[in-house]
């Protein structure tokens, strides 16, 4: 299954983005991945569940909005 969120601010969206996906889990977790914005985009992608993508924004210190 596939599931798709979305969020535009003016702060830090990546914890918006991973809880929002987090809630989607249920549904499958074969990858997840996120793009923000701040300057240029910024793609991450992981195999596995969303805790997999979580640890991978930490480690290349990912943010935008």
């Amino acid at each position: 299954m596939c599931g798709i969120v979305g969020a535009v601010a003016q702060r830090n969206v990546v914890p918006i983005l991973l809880e929002g996906l987090r809630r989607l889990e249920y549904r499958g977790y074969d990858s997840a991945g996120l793009v923000t914005i701040d300057g240029g985009m910024k793609r991450v992608r992981s195999v596995g569940r969303v805790a997999s993508l979580a640890a991978d924004c930490a480690a290349q210190q990912v943010h935008g909005n």
